[in-house]
């Protein structure tokens, strides 16, 4: 679609390569911020400028966070003794919906998958082992997607972990095989976090 305006083609163009964004909804977007006030569109701006360009990632957790330390690896009413293994952000985000849990957490960045080229170097997988060996947690939560590529990453983590004095649990399989788990709903999430059992492995 072309439109008589150049900059109103290329703002929708902009909002149209977000995700989820199809042209009308990047045009209807466009449109909606020709009728706000400058001072409004300018905050909106700054804001999305601000947010690229001092986000960073927690040095503890790989959280994202405003400071070094985020605010959940920050706040001494978590219980530091549980370490929630996940993914990605997205799946802190989800299990934070919950409200169910009140440990930390643990960002792998992914799952390995060598067909994509992600083996464990390419995670955080080496901070994790020296956190456990350094902050000595009781458990680990392995809140992983329950696919054939998590399966995996789980059953990496464990070998890694299994000399040392940790407990390592497993979300309960509310969470149906294959699944994502940042599209689970947060009661079935929820009972996930709270009914995890024990991860068992033949590590002979």
């Amino acid at each position: 679609m072309n439109h008589s305006s150049r900059l109103l083609q290329e703002a929708v163009d902009a909002f149209a390569s977000l995700p989820g964004i199809g042209r009308k909804t990047a045009l209807r977007l466009a449109l909606h911020l020709l009728k706000q006030e400058p001072e409004r569109v300018d905050q909106l701006s700054n804001a999305i400028k601000q947010f690229r360009r001092e986000i960073r990632l927690c040095q503890t957790c790989f959280n994202l966070s405003d400071l070094e330390k985020c605010a959940i690896c920050s706040d001494h009413h978590r219980l530091k003794k549980t370490i929630c293994v996940v993914e990605s952000v997205r799946d802190v985000m989800a299990i934070e919906e919950t409200q169910q849990f009140r440990g930390l957490y643990h960002v792998l960045g992914g799952v390995i998958n060598p067909l994509d080229g992600v083996g464990p170097e390419q995670l955080q997988i080496e901070s994790l082992v020296s956190r456990i060996k350094s902050d000595e947690p009781e458990e680990i939560i392995m809140a992983i997607s329950p696919t054939i590529e998590g399966e995996t990453t789980i059953y990496y983590i464990s070998r890694l972990l299994r000399e040392l004095p940790v407990k390592i649990s497993t979300i309960a399989r509310g969470v149906a095989f294959g699944g994502e788990l940042e599209y689970a709903d947060e009661i079935t999430l929820g009972r996930s976090i709270m009914s995890r059992i024990p991860y068992a492995t033949n590590t002979e």
